[in-house]
């Protein structure tokens, strides 16, 4: 079978991206994914929340939003949060808090999910890829911890630089 110039145009993209590394994933949620996606995949997991946005006193180009989830495959639950520039999300937040074994069960579900630990210091782990990661926060007092997971896409997050305003020159 002999494909036309067209044809094989289509493929390569295909080929290339499927060449391409596999992406950060975490319950459903990626670094950098529409706004529109992280909306739907938010809803879908609120149990009686719903989604609040709110925009950046200078443009709607950049919002916060979050909710209260709970991951119907582990009963995980979590206050969701992100940062949304030109509609695609910069970082995306999942917060808890518990006993101190809240820290281990993250750990080692974040091991599983990403590998070895690339970065590690006092109360954070974190895992790159190109201008990705995934950063583990974690802190508390006696029994007690509060833990964060954020995804974070720099590319996206650069962009804010256009909303910041300038100064007038002199």
């Amino acid at each position: 079978m002999r494909l036309s110039g067209l044809a094989l145009a289509a493929l390569v993209p295909a080929a290339l991206a499927a060449q391409a590394p596999a992406t950060f994933n975490y319950r459903g949620f990626t670094p950098g994914m529409t706004y529109r996606a992280f909306a739907v995949r938010a809803q879908a997991l609120a149990r009686a929340d719903t989604l609040r946005c709110d925009t950046s006193r200078r443009t709607a180009q950049v919002m916060d939003c979050g909710m209260r989830i709970r991951d119907p495959a582990d009963s995980a639950r979590f206050y969701l949060s992100a940062n949304v520039i030109d509609y695609q999300t910069s970082v995306i937040d999942f917060s808890d808090s518990g006993s101190t074994a809240i820290v281990g069960r993250a750990q080692k579900d974040l091991v599983r999910r990403f590998g070895p630990v690339q970065r590690r210091e006092v109360g954070m782990w974190e895992w790159h890829q190109g201008r990705r990661f995934v950063r583990l926060n974690w802190r508390g007092r006696a029994g007690w911890r509060i833990i964060s997971i954020t995804l974070n896409d720099r590319d996206v997050m650069d962009r804010i630089a256009k909303y910041i305003p300038r100064k007038a020159k002199k």
